[in-house]
């Protein structure tokens, strides 16, 4: 049994003209997963829009109805960053439905993991508002079915996409039944994702956020997971791990967003996606599923797309355009280990 992919053509009608985050972004990475010969070895689960109860979940419901209603219109921006089209919503609301389509497959054992390939991304959408690229939040939608449609009590978010989950952390920050654990660089858009912002009231340390500084690359990533996430995971004992995979902290995304500075390679996605899937059966019976978030390099993120496939089939991964020219890594160690004495982690 292959892992899951929930893809639809539909996720190519949220026309964003020319902005970074465009159809291209999938048009290339289901074409390398073909080239690869690997589109037809994977389980192609069916991608169902969300329910409106799902939604309104996660969503104010007054804002739900305002997207709705500006697409109707025709679309236009809804911020300064984040642009829309007359089938933006439909397009988010059915990527929504992707991502809880892949935790369904996971938790009903019909696949052995899940990769919503999504677009636009969701983790910036807060309650009552989108924003950097984002409409709606399709982890925290999943997320929040996930405990309430099917009963699980513990569910932990792992965001390692360039930039802080501002709006996953908004949604869960009170709440005790989901981690959100994220890798950002800092300080960067949306300038939240501090190592003190930790949750408040009943949520209080199940956020947990590893700021970064510009130019950490492979092995600082897998470091904060090893020395942070794994004991901070243990101590949670999540029922499932829903990823916010963003491939936009590979270096070639510099080209495309020059705020984004950091070093990471193909390679050091696979090594991620290794540890979290191991992570995922030390923990949780090995239930691990995958959103799209960010990743602006189509050829960076296909081949980030395909590595994370054949690490969870256990195939080896190549990457074609190697690592970061710019050298050394920037260290950090002093840094993780305010980290872990702030999480109480030694």
């Amino acid at each position: 049994m292959t892992p899951g992919i929930l893809y639809d053509p539909i996720f190519l009608e949220h026309e964003t003209g020319e902005h970074p985050e465009n159809p291209t972004r999938l048009t290339a990475t289901v074409a390398l997963l073909r080239e690869r010969g690997l589109w037809d070895r994977l389980t192609h689960l069916p991608v169902r829009p969300a329910a409106d109860t799902a939604l309104k979940a996660v969503h104010d419901e007054h804002y739900l109805e305002l997207i709705r209603y500006y697409a109707l219109r025709g679309g236009g921006w809804l911020t300064a960053d984040t642009p829309f089209s007359a089938r933006s919503y439909d397009v988010a609301v059915h990527a929504s439905g992707a991502a809880v389509g892949a935790i369904d497959a996971v938790l009903d054992e019909r696949v052995p993991y899940a990769f919503a390939l999504v677009r636009p991304p969701g983790h910036h959408a807060c309650t009552a508002e989108g924003m950097g690229f984002c409409l709606i939040n399709h982890a925290a939608v999943a997320a929040r079915h996930a405990i309430r449609k099917r009963g699980l009590e513990r569910v932990l978010i792992v965001d390692f996409d360039v930039h802080h989950g501002n709006g996953t952390q908004e949604i869960f920050y009170d709440d005790p039944s989901v981690m959100y654990f994220s890798t950002h660089q800092y300080p960067a858009y949306p300038g939240t994702g501090r190592a003190l912002e930790m949750g408040q009231g009943a949520g209080v340390g199940t956020t947990v956020n590893v700021p970064l500084p510009a130019g950490v690359g492979d092995l600082g990533h897998l470091v904060a997971f090893q020395e942070i996430l794994l004991p901070a995971a243990r101590r949670f004992q999540p029922q499932l791990i829903l990823v916010s995979a963003g491939y936009d902290s590979h270096w070639r995304n510099t080209a495309y967003l020059n705020s984004i500075r950091m070093a990471v390679s193909v390679s050091g996605f696979a090594q991620w996606v290794s540890f979290l899937k191991e992570l995922a059966g030390e923990l949780c019976d090995g239930r691990l599923a995958f959103a799209l978030e960010g990743g602006y390099d189509p050829e960076a993120l296909a081949w980030s797309v395909d590595a994370t496939f054949r690490v969870l089939m256990g195939e080896a991964v190549h990457d074609p355009i190697g690592p970061s020219p710019a050298g050394d890594e920037t260290a950090i160690m002093d840094l993780i280990d305010e980290y872990r004495r702030l999480h109480r982690l030694n």
